[in-house]
């Protein structure tokens, strides 16, 4: 698709369910290049073209071409997320005195919602903005009881183009009942392109966080305090590799294979602020994550196998992309030292999350060190 003179948006149909829902995808397209590609099939970010420092265009979010793609194994490519991103501890929890059973799907823990979570639905298309900043709002409505969560929750996200070089995510959600709500997108990134057959082992992470959450194997964070990142290879403060400490003897790489940790951001805020760089030395994208949300998931693409294949036909492997995830820090409905995610009637969750890009100079960026492809699993 060549680039647009002026901001514009269209919407066409992505396929069909097997029940006969049409999925539906709507384009937003700003005059700079910058394309986001946005289905109502896990309301997911499906594509998104960004321009390098020299003009090219590059899809650098993993995922599948056509539907069903996505609908041939659940991966989170892109999706929303939801009820509760990431981990709660033997898929139950007390609320107000109660016990609530949720569906397990990750050994004994619940994953990202259950095993039918907001990902696997056909969101509504509720209004769609032309002009400037073109958006696109979707809509969800999860009943009562849906994956044992309780409380009809009516949820609204919109997607919008705020700046020649921005897009937003801005998510609510609002209940009937009391309940946990923890929102959030969960986008593969490759600054050098989905389909370019380069890991991201030399992108440069920056992490504005002091602290992260140490894990047990089922990937639930230990009854402990939050862990300094100071003198261990969660320090990203000043900037690194995101491969430059990946091998690195330390217990929580190990049991991470990886990076697979949520990074304590700060409270809960009413506007977003800087969480995140990320940045590509070959293409000179940059990436600069903004949000509101108290925690980041910074996850390495540790169990891309190889059995997916993706956009263009490319075998998905280790290490082929980053998430980079805002939201609640995971488990937090058993752990009352953690900021809370619990939602009350009248009450207002609200999720905000910019993603910002620019460019540096192609092979200005630091990457700190040389970086191998992991062993059996990467390239």
């Amino acid at each position: 698709m060549s680039v647009t003179a002026v901001p514009r948006i269209t919407r066409s149909r992505f396929g069909m369910l097997p029940d006969g829902g049409e999925v539906e995808r709507v384009v937003l397209q700003a005059a700079s290049g910058l394309e986001a590609r946005i289905m109502t099939y896990g309301a997911s970010l499906q594509a998104l073209l960004v321009p390098d420092a020299a003009g090219r265009r590059d899809d650098i979010v993993l995922g599948h071409d056509v539907l069903d793609g996505y609908l041939a194994r659940r991966q989170f490519f892109g999706a929303t997320i939801g009820r509760y991103a990431n981990r709660i501890a033997g898929a139950r929890f007390m609320l107000d005195g109660k016990k609530v059973q949720l569906a397990a799907n990750n050994g004994v823990n619940a994953l990202h919602g259950g095993p039918e979570g907001f990902d696997r639905r056909n969101w509504r298309i509720v209004a769609i903005e032309d002009g400037d900043r073109p958006a696109v709002t979707l809509a969800y409505t999860s009943a009562d009881g849906e994956q044992g969560y309780p409380g009809t929750l009516d949820v609204e996200l919109t997607w919008r183009l705020t700046g020649p070089m921005e897009l937003s995510l801005d998510m609510t959600a609002r209940t009937d009942r009391p309940t946990v709500v923890n929102l959030t997108n969960h986008s593969f990134f490759n600054l050098a392109g989905a389909r370019s057959g380069q890991n991201i082992l030399d992108h440069h992470l920056t992490v504005a966080a002091d602290h992260f959450l140490a894990i047990d194997a089922g990937a639930i964070p230990l009854r402990q305090p939050p862990c300094a990142v100071a003198d261990t290879p969660f320090d990203f403060r000043a900037g690194a590799a995101v491969g430059a400490r990946i091998r690195d003897d330390h217990p929580q790489i190990r049991v991470g294979r990886g990076y697979d940790h949520n990074f304590c951001l700060g409270p809960t805020s009413s506007e977003p602020h800087f969480a995140a760089r990320l940045a590509e030395p070959a293409s000179g994208r940059v990436l600069e994550l903004f949000t509101n949300q108290p925690g980041l998931q910074v996850y390495s693409g540790n169990f891309l196998d190889g059995s997916t294949a993706g956009k263009g036909g490319r075998l998905y492997r280790q290490s082929d992309a980053i998430c980079l995830e805002p939201h609640a820090w995971p488990d937090t409905p058993n752990r009352p030292d953690f900021p809370t995610a619990r939602l009350g009637p009248g009450e207002v969750y609200r999720h905000s999350t910019r993603y910002r890009f620019t460019h540096a100079h192609p092979g200005a960026i630091e990457t700190q060190s040389a970086v191998e492809s992991p062993g059996g699993a990467g390239r």
